[in-house]
């Protein structure tokens, strides 16, 4: 078992942390959002899967 050391040393788990950013995004999109539901349209726009897919390599 691995212990984090004592001392105040903080570990972070950088994808846990984009993963809660990403989720933080959709929850104040659904709550501006007029309808019932996030489209898929504005799910992606929300989380730039457009961009992504742009940036990517060999787009």
């Amino acid at each position: 078992m691995h212990v984090a050391p004592v001392g105040g040393t903080a570990v972070q788990d950088h994808v846990a942390l984009a993963e809660i950013e990403l989720c933080g995004d959709l929850i104040i999109a659904a709550s501006a959002a007029h309808e019932d539901r996030l489209s898929l349209e504005s799910i992606d726009e929300v989380l730039k899967v457009a961009q992504e897919r742009e940036d990517a390599p060999g787009a």
